[in-house]
This record gives structure tokens, sequence and C-alpha cells, in this order.
């Protein structure tokens, strides 16, 4: 492609420019050729009028005109060849006076002419130079002598040769100025195509930080820079891609971890009630946990249910008052709370929240409970509903265990646990923070938590629309 232009282009600007010099060449010896031709013509009008009048004179001194027009040539002669000027008289096609230098050389015959008033304009060549004729009768009475004017453009034909030359020479080195010039300007014009042609090849190969370097302002700038603006959209969607299929794999695996065990363990209790003889009591030991881990099976279930309803859903929204809220949520974690010993705490400071009200009970039950299984015996956990920064926040604060911040950041991930041994003496799916955060998404909510190992934890829910 970049030699195809250079090519194209420089042709083009040949043709253009010999075209130009020589159409320039021809205009300029016409018009200097044209302005020769209408001196010679002046002249050659005076000369036959001076000439007429001095035979007329000559003639009524009693002259005989035969015997002075010869005479009157010498003396013309000697005059105009210091003008590089030929004078030729004839009459009746017969040349009859002829200047001395074109003794040595054929001089060319001088045409017939009708009339007076015509007179014939050429341009002769002879002795190796360039003239132009004008031919003319002389003036009545006599009309029969004809006088022919050569006048030297010699030098005109000279100067427009050399100035030809001088042009195509000079066409030589400015075309190859022109050559490197555009080889500079195409290099600087297809550089940024060939380093997205390199860019793009490199993209395609899964290399997706190459970024084209961007000069200046112009519009190769900000063709390099929309394209650098490309790649990087490129490389962040690919990330997130990457980042969404390494969580679907994770949440695949978790998955498939949480349903190993109880499966394994509900099999294993059903083939030891069914092959073992054992008494009513421990029958009725591996019942229990065959129907507790049925319940976990189930509760998962309907997790990932729920966080399926929810996930893209447009929920409708309504004034809850944060009165009736809160004591929904009382009664519902009132009575695990009394058992572990835990004590609870809720301030309410603004009187009514746009929301659903099922899911945002959902959420701070959901709250509440993993703060509960983070506190021991007297823990305590405090509920506010307040304003801060003209926004609405609930927050659950507890007093519990905290976790470091490298748990915080993976708490909202479905399966998740921070104990690394995943115990499940709590009872947990791992899928409630997960929902939580569904929720609070559905709500156009930011849920945000912050904790220290054995300082607590605190959940907030910031309304951030409201």
């Amino acid at each position: 492609m970049k030699s195809r232009t250079f090519l194209l282009t420089f042709i083009l600007f040949l043709l253009f420019y010999y075209s130009g010099i020589l159409i320039a060449s021809a205009v300029t010896l016409k018009s200097n050729l044209d302005s020769s031709k209408d001196r010679s013509l002046r002249e050659h009008y005076f000369i036959v009028s001076s000439y007429a009048k001095d035979l007329n004179a000559l003639e009524k001194r009693g002259a005989s005109v035969d015997d002075v027009i010869g005479s009157l040539y010498r003396s013309y002669f000697d005059f105009y060849s210091k003008q590089k000027v030929i004078l030729a008289i004839s009459k009746e096609g017969q040349q009859l006076y002829t200047d001395l230098m074109a003794e040595s050389a054929p001089f060319p015959r001088t045409p017939l002419i009708s009339k007076t008033s015509d007179r014939l304009v050429s341009t002769e060549k002879f002795k190796g130079k360039e003239y132009i004729r004008v031919v003319g009768a002389m003036p009545a009475p006599y009309d029969t002598y004809v006088l022919a004017y050569y006048y030297d453009v010699s030098d005109i034909f000279s100067s427009w040769n050399k100035m030809t030359v001088m042009l195509l020479l000079s066409g030589i080195l400015l075309c190859g100025l022109l050559a490197v010039c555009l080889l500079l300007v195409l290099h600087r014009v297809f550089r940024p195509l060939q380093q997205i042609s390199a860019a793009s090849r490199s993209i395609a190969q899964g290399q997706y930080e190459n970024r084209i370097e961007v000069k200046g302002h112009d519009e190769l700038a900000e063709m390099a820079g929309s394209f650098n603006h490309m790649a990087e959209e490129i490389q962040s969607q690919m990330l997130q891609l990457a980042t969404i299929a390494e969580q679907k794999q994770q949440f695949v695996d978790n998955l498939a971890h949480e349903l190993r065990t109880p499966l394994t363990a509900i099999y294993g209790y059903a083939e030891y009630i069914q092959k073992v003889v054992r008494t009513e009591e421990d029958k009725l030991f591996a019942t229990h946990y065959i129907m507790s881990e049925s319940r976990r099976l189930q509760n998962i279930a309907h997790r990932l249910l729920d966080m399926a309803t929810y996930r893209g859903n447009k929920i409708e929204l309504s004034n809850v008052h944060m009165g009736d809220l809160i004591r929904g949520v009382k009664q519902s974690v009132s009575m695990k709370a009394a058992e572990q010993q835990i004590q609870m705490i809720y301030e309410c400071r603004f009187d009514t929240l746009l929301c659903d009200a099922d899911l945002m009970h959902v959420l701070l039950v959901n709250l509440i409970n993993n703060a509960m299984k983070a506190c021991g015996s007297d823990g305590i956990i405090k509920l506010v509903a307040q304003l801060e920064n003209e926004h609405k926040v609930i927050s659950v604060q507890d007093n519990g265990k905290g976790m470091t911040e490298e748990h915080l950041a993976h708490i909202t991930e479905a399966f998740y646990r921070v104990d690394s041994s995943r115990s499940r003496s709590g009872g947990g799916a791992g899928l409630g923070l997960t929902l939580c955060k569904q929720i609070a998404v559905n709500h156009e909510a930011e849920l945000s938590f912050s904790s220290a190992p054995g300082k607590g934890t605190q959940a907030k829910l910031t309304f951030t629309s409201r």
C-alpha cells in the first residue's frame, strides 16, 4: 500500500509538473514571438512609408526611381543592419536588393503581394538563425516594389531553450527532493497504520496490553488514541470475562463441595440404618442427622432460587415505616438471641424507608444471623438506622471475633466461609451475604463491611440514591 501510494503520487507529480513546464514554456515563447511580430509589423510599416517618401522626393528632383532605389536601400541597410534586421527589395517576384549578410547562403524567395494593404508575417530560418519575416508592398505609386523585413529572433529561441533546459534540470532535482519528502510523509502517515496492524495481530493472539504511541494532535494521533481506547476496552472486557468465568467456576466448585458433604452423610446414615441392626436411639440420631442435612440442601436450593429470582428483576418499592420493619426483624431473631444470650439493641432515627419490606426484612435478618455466629455468649449486636451525609444508613454492629481484610474482600461470595475448616456447626450455607448483596443492588444501595480481629464487625447499608 505504501509503495503503491508513493509510485502513484510521484508519477502524478511528474506528469503535472512536466506538463506545466511544457505549457509554461510554450506560452512564454508564443508571447515573446507575438511581441516581436508586433514590433516587426510597426517597423515594416515605418520603413516602407519612409522609403516611399524618400523615393518621391528624389523623383521630384528629376531622378529615376529605378536608379535611386538601390542607393536608398544601401542607406537603410547601414542603419538597420546594426539592429539585427535584414531588408530585401523585390519587384514582380524578382529579388532586386538583398542584405550582404545573405550573400553566402540562399536567401528566401519573397512571395508576391497582390494588394498594397496586404502584409504577410511568418517565421523563417536560414543560416542557422530564426527570423520573423514581414513582407508588404510599398505605398502607391511604388506598389510594384515589395519590401521584405527580417528580424532576428534567435536570442528569443536561445533564451527559451536555456529556460526549458533549466526548468527540466531543476525539475529533476525537485523531483528527487519530492521523492525523499514524500517517503518521509508516507512513513509518518503509514506508521500508525502499521502499528495498528501489529497491535491488532497481538490482540488477536491474546496480548491485550499492547498500545500505540500517540504523538501530536492531528487526525493520525486521534486515530491512534481511538485504537488505544478500543484496546483498553477490549482488555477490560476480557479481564471482566475472565473474572466472571473464574467466579462461575469457583461457584460451581463450591456448590459441588457443599452438596457432596451432606449427600455423603445422608447416604452413609441411610446405609447405616438399612444394613446394621441398631437401637431405636441410634436410628433416631441417624434420622435426625439425615433430616438436618436434607434441610441444609433445601436451604441451599431456596437461596439459589432467591438469588436467581432477584438478579436483574425490577422490584416494586414503597415507603415502609421503620418502626414496623424493625419490630418484624426483632420478632424473627429474638428467640435465637435469647438462646445464645446475645443482647440486641435497636435504634431508629428516621421514620420511613423506600424499599421492598419483605426483601429488606430478609437482608437485615441475614446480617443479624451472621453477627450472632461471630458473637459468643454475652455478645452485643446493635442495629442502627440513621442519616449520614443526607443519606439513609442502616448498620449492624457486633462485638464478635471479627475478621481480617483478606476475609472482608470475599465474604459476599457464594459459599465463602471465614472459618478455614468450613464448619457447619452454625448451619449456614454460605449464601446469606451473597443474597444480601443482591438485595442491596436491587435497592440501588451499597453494602459495605468493616472489621478487625477481636474488635467485631460492622455491616453498613447505605442508600445512595435517596
